[in-house]
Order: C-alpha cells, then structure tokens, then sequence
C-alpha cells in the first residue's frame, strides 16, 4: 500500500502539489488523473524519494522509501523509461540494477523474456525505437517481483500488440493482490484499465473514487429514442410527465429516463421505435466536467482565418412545449 498524508511541494511560490492526502490500495488498479500541470509527476516523485517534501510524508507500507534496504523489492517504477544507460545492453542495464538490489540475476532474463526483448537483450538501449524502451523501462519495475508498482504513461510507444500486453498486465498483477497505481492522459485506455481513480487539479485532491462512480457523478446519463412517428411519441412523453430534448438529428433524449419504462410506453401507443438506448458518457467527458475548472494551460482555437462561430442556440425542450400547446389546445375546446 502506498500512503499520502498532507503532501505539499512547493517551488518558490508556487505550489505544486497542496496538502495531498490519499491510499494507494492492494489489489485493484488505481489510475492517477490530472491536468497538465496538477502536480501527479512531481507527486509520483516524493513517492520514490526522487523530490523532497517541503511537508506531508509518503509511506511504502508503512515505511519511507529512503529505509528501504532494496527498494526494487518493495516498489517497481516507470517514471522515464530514457532513464536508462545508453551504451549498455538491455541485459547489462537491469543486471546493474539488480546487483544493486541484491537480486538473483536469473531475474534479467525473466523479465526480458516477459516484456519481450528477449532477441535484442545484448544490444545497446540506445539504439532501442521509444516503444522497445518503454519496454525495458518495464522490465526494470518487474525486475524485483515487488508488490507495488508505479507506471508514469506506461502505453507511450507501444504499438497496440504493446497496449493490449501491459493493460492485461496490470490487470493481472493487480489481480495477485499487488499494489499498481498509473498514470496516463489517454482516457480511453484508462478506462479499459483502471478501477479506481485519483483525480488531482492544481496540486489538490478533487476525487478518490470508483471509476464508475465518477463517470456517474461527473457526467449525464440519459436515454435515446427515434421513432418514425416522433409526433406521436412526444405527445405520449408529455403527458406521461417526461422532459424531452430532440437533438439536431432528430432523435430525442430523456435525462435520467428508465428504458424499461420509456419502452412499455411505446409498446402501450403502439409505436415504433428505431432505437431505445441508454447512454452514458466516457471517461473523458467525466474527466473533463470534474477539472474544467482546475486547467492550467488552455489552448484556444485559431480565429485567424475566419470570424468565431456564433454559439449553438440551446437544444428545445420538447416536453414543455408540448404540455403548453396542449393547454392552450384545451383553453379554446380544440383538440391536438
């Protein structure tokens, strides 16, 4: 387990990372999300010992990582997987490393072989494209068999072979029970990874939770529907009590809606319908709604080569203009 408690950087004046506190728990993968600039590399940092607090500690269960006699055995890293000497073989790169640990050398061609560098392992690294590196960076965590691992942008360079790998290995590890905390600002991949999350904005804490309890606390959900007799169903969604929005390609869209329901109603009027669907947003609409407000660096679009866009008028809420013309339907004695 890894644990923060009340972790500040700062540099000068500014404050990198304020008074982070947060576990790191066995037996799940726990994603590390945030902004550029939100303070997670300088975090993951402290963690290693690499940057000093200016106050808060890290503990790597229960201990600093500086009184840990051979670290590698305890806790694996990929902070930077350039890191490594360039004019030594893969081989001798993590035989370095694991004489220093006091680890059996056997180990090297274990995690060579796992991470698949097996063929290349006596050329020099410098010669190794980014993915091949990203690799031996890899191999240098897994080197110690260590119940904690730690991956700054584990999946850069890889090739999606590469991807799908690593992601099924960090499920596995995690699903020995070890301790596998990732960051990465690819949020599909995230997605299909992670099962908790710690989210950070401008050095702070803004969520420690499930992966699908921030997608549901942090974006809409809603159901779709088309139907060819759209007419007859949105006076059906009216005067069932249903808020309705239509969307520009025609469908309509019910906020919190239940299918179940929303289909019986349909099925009731006999109408068809060409799609019933719940929908949910990503992981990166989530994302974006929890740290819209927490961005450091904001790029703007280039309005040099025309005049901006006028902004979209909102989207008509159906299910209120239908209940008024009914009303005023019924005040003249017409019918609708």
């Amino acid at each position: 387990m890894i644990e923060l408690a009340g972790l500040t950087k700062r540099f000068g004046s500014k404050v990198a990372v304020d008074d982070l506190s947060f576990q790191v728990r066995p037996g799940v993968v726990t994603g590390f999300l945030g902004p550029n600039g939100a303070g997670k590399s300088t975090t993951m940092r402290m963690m290693l010992d690499l940057d000093n607090p200016t106050s808060g500690t890290v503990r790597i269960d229960g201990r600093h990582y500086r009184d840990l006699d051979e670290p590698l055995k305890y806790i694996g890293a990929l902070l930077d997987a350039k890191a490594m000497h360039g004019g030594r073989s893969a081989y001798n790169n993590l035989l370095c490393l694991a004489q220093s640990n006091r680890i059996p050398e056997r180990r090297v061609a274990e995690v060579l072989d796992t991470v698949g560098l097996t063929p290349v392992a006596k050329k020099k690294s410098k010669g190794f494209s980014l993915g091949m590196g990203q690799r031996l960076g890899i191999a240098s965590a897994l080197l110690g068999d260590p119940e904690i691992l730690m991956f700054d942008e584990p999946v850069n360079g890889l090739d999606p072979e590469g991807i799908h790998w690593i992601r099924n290995l960090m499920k596995a590890l995690a699903a020995e029970g070890r301790t596998i905390f990732v960051s990465s600002h690819l949020m599909s991949e995230m997605a299909l990874t992670a099962d908790h999350l710690i989210v950070i904005g401008q050095g702070r804490l803004l969520a420690d939770t499930s992966m699908a309890d921030f997608i549901r606390q942090n974006s809409r959900s809603f159901v779709r529907l088309r139907s060819p007799q759209w007419e007859h169903l949105l006076d059906v969604l009216s005067r069932a009590g249903i808020t309705v929005t239509q969307t520009a390609d025609g469908a309509l869209e019910i906020d919190n809606g239940r299918i179940e329901r929303l289909g019986e109603l349909a099925a009731q009027h006999q109408i068809v319908l060409h799609e019933l669907s719940g929908q949910q947003a990503s992981l990166e609409e989530a994302f974006m709604q929890m740290t819209a407000a927490s961005v450091e660096y904001h790029a703007h679009s280039d309005t040099a080569h025309g005049p901006p866009q006028s902004p979209k008028a909102p989207a008509p809420n159906w299910g209120e203009d239908y209940r008024a013309r009914n009303e005023d339907a019924t005040s003249r004695g017409e019918g609708v």
